[in-house]
């Protein structure tokens, strides 16, 4: 038996009591560990009758381990009888125990109460989309771009766009330092790969000429002990490779291997179309922040330190993950950004109190709507997510549970009612 109290937002009370059965074979099961550890005279240990064991045992002993073995279950049972949603570790006190019965009381932290304001007034704005036929040239140009040849200027010097084959070294003062050099290097002039003003200087050097350039690092450089300090290079330019563009016409489409398109004219609409579908997208998504951003603002909900925690942890591990695939680990990004985890989950702790407000809020659209999901679009969305990362919808559910993209798909269907 339990009973369910709010006490204030954020914190509510389950008290369960235990009696009868239960609690006579909880007290039983307690007695008999204990008892199992007595050494009486006489007796192997553990062997003693119970009258004479009992009187080596704290009676009261026996109450709080019968108490401790059936308060998880009960807080369990609890929990699903009044579906309560814990956000941290519950606190435990005992109100009453005796042969009779044990009443305990779990102070719960619990989703905060929110106030969501008149959501309904926010508007959802779209931009609207256009594409210039500017653009289209652009992406073109691009794609001729990717495909060129270089070819070599045996005579002529470098040039914006080149590609320049050259041997440098760098100096401070008149000393080398580390990682400084290297023969044969391919740059392109315009790139902006190398140290700013390192470039602009190759321009108008000939095949075999060598030159210092001097050059400043910039203050933020990845390279502490660079970082700021004036620095020459000596630079040998061996060869000039010039880019030479493909003729655009009906071959070089049709060797892009695009479906579908074979001519210029339906690589100009197949590129208006991805243009169009990409600002689409963004338009979309912009106006879809913009209007959780004002959700955010008229949501009235004090968010507990508990779900900040929780949502910057799963922050930072996203962070890792993403850095993870880019070659570098979380101890390297904080080495050369110069901060601590703790500094990094501080700069994140405002995010996450927006994010936190907003599902909240969702959350509550949901309710107030009378927003549910059900067996159909579960199947519907597992069998999307099969389709789309190539596995069985038997394993998709192996990492995404049913109550987890319940959830999800709940606060999905509110956001769409908010759209409308």
């Amino acid at each position: 038996m339990s009973e369910y109290k709010k006490i204030e937002s954020g914190k509510a009370e389950l008290t369960c009591t235990l009696e009868g059965d239960a609690w006579n074979k909880a007290k039983e099961a307690a007695f008999r560990k204990l008892a199992a550890k007595v050494e009486i005279k006489g007796f192997r240990k553990g062997q003693a009758p119970k009258h004479l064991a009992e009187k080596y045992i704290n009676h009261n002993e026996v109450l709080l381990d019968a108490a401790e073995a059936l308060a998880q279950g009960a807080l369990d049972e609890a929990i699903k009888e009044h579906d309560v949603t814990l956000i941290d570790r519950p606190e435990l006190k005992v109100d009453e125990m005796n042969d009779d019965k044990c009443v305990l009381t779990f102070t719960c932290p619990v989703l905060p109460d929110v106030k969501l304001g008149d959501y309904k007034s926010i508007e959802y704005k779209k931009e609207e989309v256009k594409v210039e036929d500017q653009e289209i040239d652009n992406q073109i140009a691009d794609l001729l771009d990717r495909k060129a040849d270089l070819e070599l200027k045996e005579d002529g010097e470098v040039e914006d766009g080149d590609t320049a084959v050259i041997d440098y070294e760098g100096f401070l003062g008149d000393e080398p330092f580390e990682g400084g050099k290297d023969e044969n290097h391919d740059l392109v002039i315009g790139s902006h790969s190398f140290i700013p003003g390192f470039e602009e200087q190759l321009i108008g050097m000939k095949s075999e000429e060598t030159k210092d350039i001097n050059v400043t690092f910039p203050e933020n450089y990845h390279g502490a002990d660079l970082a700021g300090k004036e620095a020459r290079f000596t630079v040998t330019v061996h060869e000039i490779k010039k880019k030479v563009l493909p003729e655009l016409n009906d071959e070089f489409v049709k060797e892009l291997k695009y479906e579908n398109v074979n001519t210029v004219d339906e690589l100009k609409n197949y590129v208006k179309e991805n243009l169009t579908k990409r600002k689409e997208d963004e338009a979309n998504r912009n106006a879809e922040n913009d209007l959780l951003d004002k959700l955010a603002e008229i949501c009235e909900v004090e968010v507990p330190d508990a779900m900040v925690k929780t949502e910057t942890d799963n922050m930072i591990q996203n962070y890792e993950a993403n850095m993870m695939q880019q070659g570098i680990s979380l101890a390297q990004f904080l080495k050369i950004t110069n901060q601590t985890v703790d500094q990094l989950r501080d700069s994140m702790k405002e995010d996450a109190v927006k994010r936190i407000k907003i599902n909240l809020a969702l959350s509550e659209i949901a309710k107030s709507e009378n927003i549910t999901v059900n067996d159909e679009d579960l199947q519907k969305e597992y069998d999307r997510m099969a389709e789309m990362y190539g596995m069985s919808v038997e394993d998709i559910k192996k990492y995404v549970p049913e109550d987890t993209l319940k959830d999800d798909l709940q606060l999905q269907k509110a956001l769409d009612q908010l759209k409308k």
